[in-house]
């Protein structure tokens, strides 16, 4: 195995450690994959390339800007990842038209040859509910090969990366592919352009897009709550009802933009309730749809029963790791500067605080302890229980958000959850019967 497939399969692991989830879903290529360029859009810094780069078959050499190549330890990394450097022009002002031309020369040559290439054509990571606009840069990558090598089989295809809470540790993300286009299919005078614009086009299907992030939540919200209805809650389903759900608001926008904006206003006080009650929608739901199943109660008291038996571990973790789990935070704070790629701080400095911290205590243990058999156990408690701190770390938050419910009196709990339960049986009733008068429109 050489060193860039061993480091793939390292970032790999970490990112499976980072989220919580990760789906790949869509028109995904195969390992055999040639020629292609790849457009994803830009929201998460440099955890987006590692989640491209991961979890794609084939291999891929990423286009990023020239700035990375300054930092110290990077270089080495994108060197081995084969980045090829691009020169933004906020990055150096006086950079001219040609600056760039070694760069597309350099990717054509690695498209025409069989090799894959990775951009990002918004130019920049951010933090808008939806796309930016699109630099022409793949399209100029593109074109230029063509004519490097006229009849070459060049493709490009769109990938969207998701996620439900981008820059929160053990959130989940979807790497959504699209569809695989020819560039011997595109017939425009202006190559480059047509390219860009069948990016953008791409993209946009792909992605759940508002006009601000209170919109862009709400419908996001609304999708899952149907996508609990269907019994499907992958990312995937709820990208594609996000979708569907934005589509149906176009269509209605003129004809009953008035009975949009009511139902939109009455999903807003439906999940504000839900919050003031620290309960969740799931729970709501289930108790609108009745009584859970004895195969369901039998699931949830298996996963109580790993919860509780792996409770030991999960605090010992918290005690011993707690330090370098908050140093991450502590400098992403103090980074205020470029709020966009607070993922990547807290995944760079994790990469480098445990491991560290990890091999000094286990160095501590081979020192201080009177026998090597109970380093080794502490070894291996040190190891392992990180581990099951990720798997509380992952349930605590519904833990904490039903704990006054928990304590609530029974008979009042039960009211207040059949009053909400009915609320949302209407308003899906209503979301529903809206959705078809959109999709017949």
């Amino acid at each position: 195995m050489g060193v860039r497939s061993a480091l793939l399969v390292l970032f790999r692991r970490l990112a499976r450690i980072y989220f919580r989830e990760i789906e790949v879903a869509g028109e995904v290529p195969h390992p055999g994959t040639g020629g292609r360029l790849f457009a994803a859009n830009h929201v998460n810094g440099l955890v987006d390339p590692i989640l491209v780069l991961t979890q794609t078959p084939c291999r891929i050499s990423p286009v990023a800007k020239s700035t990375l190549w300054k930092i110290p330890g990077l270089q080495w990394l994108l060197e081995t990842a084969e980045a090829v450097p691009i020169v933004r022009r906020r990055d150096v002002p006086g950079k001219s038209e040609g600056d760039n031309e070694a760069v597309f020369a350099r990717v054509a040559k690695h498209l025409v040859t069989g090799g894959n290439i990775l951009i990002f054509p918004e130019g920049t990571s951010h933090n808008e509910p939806h796309l930016l606009a699109l630099r022409s840069g793949a399209g100029q990558m593109l074109s230029r090969s063509v004519a490097e090598e006229a009849g070459a089989e060049l493709t490009f295809q769109a990938v969207a990366l998701e996620f439900d809470e981008r820059d929160v540790f053990r959130s989940r993300s979807l790497v959504l592919f699209g569809p695989v286009r020819r560039v011997a299919d595109m017939h425009g005078e202006d190559l480059a352009q047509e390219i860009t614009d069948a990016i953008r086009t791409d993209l946009s299907e792909l992605l759940v897009e508002g006009a601000s992030w209170e919109e862009r939540i709400l419908v996001v919200r609304v999708a899952e709550m149907f996508a609990k209805d269907a019994g499907d809650t992958s990312l995937e389903h709820v990208n594609q009802l996000g979708r569907r759900i934005t589509q149906a608001r176009h269509a209605l926008a003129g004809s009953s933009s008035a009975e949009v904006h009511a139902i939109e206003a009455r999903s807003r006080d439906y999940l504000a309730r839900v919050e003031r009650e620290e309960t969740s929608d799931d729970v709501v739901a289930r108790v609108a749809r009745g009584t859970l199943s004895p195969a369901l109660e039998h699931e949830r008291i298996a996963r109580v029963a790993t919860a509780v038996i792996t409770l030991p571990l999960a605090l010992i973790a918290t005690v011993v790791y707690w330090l370098p789990y908050q140093l991450p935070r502590f400098v992403t704070r103090k980074l205020k500067g470029d709020p966009d790629v607070a993922s990547t701080y807290k995944l760079g400095v994790g990469l480098v605080v445990f491991p560290l911290w990890a091999a000094t205590a286990i160095a501590l243990a081979f020192l201080v302890l009177p026998s090597n058999e109970l380093a080794l156990l502490a070894t291996a408690v040190l190891l392992a229980s990180p581990f099951s701190a990720l798997a509380w770390l992952d349930r605590w938050d519904r833990l904490a958000a039903r704990s006054s419910n928990l304590l609530a009196p029974p008979e009042e709990r039960h009211e207040r959850l059949v009053a909400l339960a009915a609320q949302r049986t209407t308003l899906m009733r209503d979301l529903d019967l809206l959705r078809e008068r959109a999709e017949a429109a």
